[in-house]
C-alpha cells in the first residue's frame, strides 16, 4: 500500500512522515490552496524527509501552473515527482514528462468519469474527490463501475479514521491524504500523519 502524505510545508511535519514510513510526501505549489507553500518551504520540506528516509517521493503538486513550466519548477528544486492535478491535456503531459520525466495525473470521477492510469502516460493515476482539497468524502461506489488500471492512488476525504474501510471498499494501489491529517486548514498534525499511515498499512 503506497502512502502519500500530501500539502506539507513545515519540515518537522516532513520527518514525522518519512520517518513513519510514508512513501510520499507532498508540496502544494496553488494560490488557490491554504496549503500554498512557497519555494524556500518546498526546499525545506525535500531536505528533511530526504534526511529522514531517501528513498521516499517527493511530490510538487500544482492545478494552474502551466505544465512545461511546472515541469521546470519541479526539477529546478529537486522534487522526484510532478503531479498535475485538473485538466491539463495529454499534449501538457507529453510536454512536462519531456523535461521532468515522472509525472503523475490527479483527476475525479465526477469530472471524468472514464479515468484510466496510463492514458496521459502518466506514471501513477490519483483519483480525487469532486473538490480536491476540501477534505468531502465522496461516494466511493463510483469506482466499483470504472476501469482505473492497475497502479492508482485513492484520495478525497481521507482521515486516519475511515482510510482502512476505503482501502478495503475500493481496492486501490494506495493513498493520498492531506486535509485528513490537519487540526485547521493548511496546519498539519504529526500524530495524526503517524496514524493515517498506521492505519493504512493495518489494512493492506
Amino acid at each position: 500500500m503506497y502512502v502519500k502524505i500530501c500539502g506539507l510545508r513545515a519540515p518537522e511535519h516532513a520527518t514525522t512522515a518519512a520517518l513513519a514510513g510514508a512513501d510520499a510526501v507532498g508540496v502544494v505549489m496553488s494560490d488557490r490552496s491554504p496549503r500554498h507553500a512557497t519555494e524556500a518551504q518546498a526546499l525545506a520540506v525535500i531536505a528533511a524527509a530526504k534526511a529522514a528516509r531517501p528513498a521516499v517521493d517527493t511530490v510538487l503538486v500544482v492545478r494552474e501552473m502551466g505544465a512545461t513550466e511546472a515541469a521546470e519548477t519541479a526539477s529546478r528544486l529537486g522534487f522526484d515527482v510532478l503531479q498535475l492535478h485538473g485538466g491539463y491535456t495529454a499534449e501538457e503531459f507529453a510536454a512536462a514528462a519531456a523535461v521532468h520525466p515522472r509525472v503523475w495525473r490527479a483527476a475525479s470521477l465526477a469530472t471524468t468519469p472514464n479515468l484510466r492510469a496510463g492514458d496521459y502516460g502518466e506514471e501513477r493515476l490519483l483519483v480525487d474527490g469532486a473538490a480536491a482539497g476540501s477534505g468531502e468524502a465522496w461516494d466511493l461506489g463510483l469506482i466499483a463501475g470504472a476501469e482505473l488500471g492497475d497502479d492508482w492512488l485513492l484520495a478525497g476525504g481521507l482521515d486516519p479514521e475511515n482510510v482502512a474501510p476505503a482501502i478495503r471498499a475500493a481496492l486501490p494501489g494506495g493513498v493520498d491524504v492531506s486535509s485528513g491529517v490537519e487540526v485547521a486548514p493548511g496546519l498539519k498534525s504529526g500524530d495524526l500523519i503517524e496514524q493515517f499511515i498506521a492505519a493504512a498499512r493495518a489494512a493492506a
